[in-house]
């Protein structure tokens, strides 16, 4: 990430001028909500309480309402997720600098209302990559009354915004977009699954999905420079002892008729699974991040840098986790336990055409889980910025869209960070979509990213 010198700061009197309770209010999710708004459901309404709303949390949950509104996958979500708060932060850091920005801006306007300033970056950032409308902002400016600051701060949030597009310009998105699955040769190599009808009211996929996004692995990095530093460890061989254990504990554990399964571990595959056309894994880490966010005392530059370290870590975890996949190229259990694509002198005991996942195969290779490397970047990151990762906290399942039946009424609790990612990483096993090593090397290559962006990303200047 490039760092480049501040601009000549401004004073605090003149940075913050205009800023106001009635600026605060109108940030919230409920006033942003006008009449071509009311129909996009906010994920934290019922996660931060109104007396701790802030204008990063409401335009956090206007980054995560996009992602559900357009059914965006997780790796580009997780790219919008870091487009939108690095833009944020740089637009209110670059008012009276306190870290190093992520794109060179030149001298600020003045007076600029900070908050108008962060809400237009990540407003256009929002409307760029998702082309949606501005009516969260629009109704966001209406409540405010008019004036220079205001007008100021527009205009610096929205130029400070497309800075930020353009240095992502040619990070090589639009490139990967074209690239075909080179499939690797051997009865290891990933097969489309599905298709997917769920009992109990849940998802039903009728076709096989063709692999999502195989070239995502090659986009640049946001922090971490080169992906392939952060390779997993060589999956276990298919004549190992390792996979052999790790085929029976899936056909065990993961299927949906297990006898297995407890009915706790059941509802943990459902609580994580996250999609499609939900919030996605990384959005479910984002509406936790804002509940944890609310009990900090951060003023806005710290709240904005806060939200934009999470979504580095996500992205990069994408980008890191994609690259492997794709490379890797492992099956799915579903094709090891359905198909007799691996020798059955062997392996016949694990042969059951008829054996069905709790949830659905998403349509990419297997190792690493995606779920487990956001869980782990997202929980560490989080450990980094709380300085702990004993924190206490309660959630709940953001989208019934698959699973209204199992996780209506449903809350998880959870006495640390790791706790937390570990779960979201065994309900890939419990669901019957992963292997055991996926999950376990998923939580460490997360985990490391995590280290990384945090000791190298918007670091504080003098």
């Amino acid at each position: 990430m490039p760092i480049c010198p501040p601009p000549n700061p401004l004073t605090r009197r003149a940075a913050l001028a205009g800023l106001s309770a009635a600026a605060l209010v109108a940030a919230s999710p409920r006033a942003m909500a006008d009449t071509a708004c009311a129909a996009r459901v906010s994920y934290i309404e019922g996660v931060v309480s109104p007396g701790n709303m802030t204008p990063v949390m409401a335009w956090s949950d206007a980054l995560v309402q996009a992602v559900r509104d357009t059914a965006t996958p997780p790796p580009p979500a997780t790219r919008a997720f870091a487009i939108g708060h690095l833009a944020g932060f740089a637009a209110v850091n670059g008012l009276s600098p306190r870290y190093a920005s992520p794109v060179s801006l030149p001298e600020p306007p003045t007076p600029v209302n900070p908050q108008v300033a962060y809400g237009a970056a990540v407003s256009t950032v929002r409307k760029a990559l998702f082309q949606q409308d501005n009516c969260a902002l629009e109704a966001f400016l209406s409540r405010l009354p008019d004036g220079e600051a205001k007008s100021n701060g527009v205009a610096w949030g929205t130029a400070v915004a497309w800075a930020v597009l353009a240095e992502r310009a040619g990070d090589g998105t639009d490139a990967s977009r074209g690239l075909l699955y080179g499939k690797l040769e051997g009865p290891m190599a990933w097969q489309p699954t599905g298709p997917f009808f769920a009992a109990e009211n849940g998802p039903a996929f009728k076709q096989y999905g063709p692999p999502l996004l195989p070239g995502w692995g090659k986009i640049q990095p946001f922090v971490v420079g080169n992906a392939r530093d952060f390779r997993p460890r060589p999956f276990p061989r298919q004549d190992s002892r390792e996979f052999l254990r790790q085929l029976e504990k899936v056909f065990m554990w993961g299927g949906a008729k297990s006898d297995y399964r407890t009915e706790d571990q059941a509802e943990i595959a459902f609580f994580w699974e996250d999609g499609p056309r939900g919030a996605t894994p990384p959005g479910h880490w984002q509406i936790i991040a804002m509940d944890l966010l609310q009990r900090q005392s951060l003023d806005l530059v710290d709240q904005a840098r806060f939200m934009a370290l999470i979504s580095l870590s996500q992205a990069d975890a994408a980008i890191v986790t994609w690259d492997c996949k794709f490379d890797m190229d492992v099956l799915r259990p579903e094709t090891a336990i359905r198909t007799t694509v691996l020798p059955q002198d062997r392996f016949a005991r694990f042969h059951d055409p008829d054996w069905q996942t709790l949830i659905p195969t998403p349509p990419f290779p297997a190792y690493t889980s995606g779920h487990s490397t956001f869980s782990g970047a997202s929980a560490r990151m989080l450990a980094h910025l709380l300085d702990t990762d004993m924190v206490s906290f309660t959630g709940y399942a953001p989208d019934l869209v698959n699973w209204p039946m199992q996780l209506k009424g449903v809350r998880r609790s959870f006495t640390s960070l790791s706790q937390a990612a570990e779960e979201a990483g065994a309900s890939r096993e419990y669901g019957g979509i992963h292997w055991e090593a996926d999950n376990t090397e998923g939580l460490r290559i997360g985990r490391l990213i995590a280290d990384t962006v945090f000791d190298t990303a918007l670091p504080r200047l003098g």
